[in-house]
C-alpha cells in the first residue's frame, strides 16, 4: 500500500505513522486527538497499518491498575522514514576507499572483527554448554539490533538474524559478512560447525546459520540463556 498518493486515508495512514515517530507509543485517544479524528477513525488506521505490519500493540503500565494499551511502530513502519546514517556509512566506505584504498578497508574490518570477538568471547566465557554458548550470542546479537533467535536443527541449532543493522556497509563491502561468519567460529569453539544456510545479501529475508557438534560436548542449555524459537526450517544453499 502506498502511503501518499494524496487520498484521505492514506494521508490520514502517513500522519498516524508520522505521530509515532516523533511522540513514540500512542494510546488510541492520543491519535485521535493529535489529528483531530475521532476514535473509531483513529482504530481504522490501526487496524490497517497493523494489517500491514507497520505498527503494533504494546502495553504499557502506568501506575496501578490494567496496563494501558498503546500503539508503536515496527522495525517496518520505521523503515518507512528516511535514514541518513545508511548513506552517511556509504559515504565513509567509499571515502576510506578512495584515500587510502582497499587495504586500508580491510584494516578497518580487522579491527571490528576483533573487538566483537574481544566482546562476543568475554559474554561467552562462563558458557559450559554449546547450546548455551549459541543462546548467548544470540542474545548479544539481538541487543546490537540483529534480531536474533535461536531454535533446535536436528542435532544442532540454526542461528536465525531477522534483521540486519549493517546491510548498507555489507552490501558495500562482503567482508563485513565474512568477518562475522569468522568471529561466530572462532567464539564458538573447535567443538562445532558453522556454515551460512541463508544469506540477506543473496535475496533471502534474513541471515541464517546452521550450527552442528563435530564431537562430543554438553548439550545442556541454562534456561535463562535460552533463545525463542521459531518454526522455519534453513533450505538454501550453503553460503559464504
Amino acid at each position: 500500500m502506498t502511503l501518499d498518493n494524496g487520498s484521505t486515508g492514506e494521508l490520514s495512514a502517513q500522519r498516524v505513522l508520522s505521530l509515532m515517530k516523533r511522540r513514540g507509543p500512542q494510546r488510541i485517544s492520543d491519535i485521535s486527538a493529535a489529528l483531530a479524528i475521532t476514535d473509531e477513525a483513529a482504530r481504522q488506521q490501526l487496524a490497517r497499518l497493523s494489517a500491514l505490519g507497520l505498527v503494533h500493540a504494546v502495553a504499557e503500565r502506568h501506575g496501578v491498575g490494567r496496563p494501558a494499551r498503546e500503539w508503536a511502530l515496527t522495525d517496518a513502519g520505521h523503515a518507512r522514514f528516511p535514514d541518513r546514517h545508511a548513506e552517511l556509512t556509504l559515504q565513509l566506505l567509499d571515502a576510506v576507499r578512495t584515500e587510502f584504498g582497499d587495504v586500508a578497508l580491510d584494516r578497518m574490518i580487522a579491527q571490528r572483527e576483533e573487538t566483537m570477538r574481544r566482546t562476543y568471547a568475554e559474554g561467552l566465557q562462563t558458557a559450559t554448554s554449546v547450546a548455551t554458548r549459541v543462546a548467548r550470542l544470540a542474545k548479544i546479537r539481538s541487543r546490537e539490533g540483529y534480531m536474533a533467535e535461536v531454535t533446535r536443527d536436528g542435532a544442532g541449532w540454526l542461528l536465525i538474524e531477522n534483521h540486519c543493522p549493517i546491510c548498507a556497509a555489507a552490501t558495500a563491502c562482503q567482508n563485513f559478512c565474512r568477518s562475522e561468519l569468522e568471529v561466530f567460529r572462532d567464539v564458538l569453539g573447535a567443538g562445532v560447525e558453522i556454515e551460512r544456510t541463508e544469506h540477506l545479501l543473496a535475496g533471502a529475508r534474513r541471515c541464517a546459520y546452521r550450527i552442528t557438534p563435530t564431537k562430543d560436548v554438553p548439550d545442556g542449555v541454562d534456561r535463562r540463556d535460552a533463545g525463542s524459537g521459531s518454526r522455519d526450517t534453513a533450505q538454501t544453499r550453503r553460503a559464504r
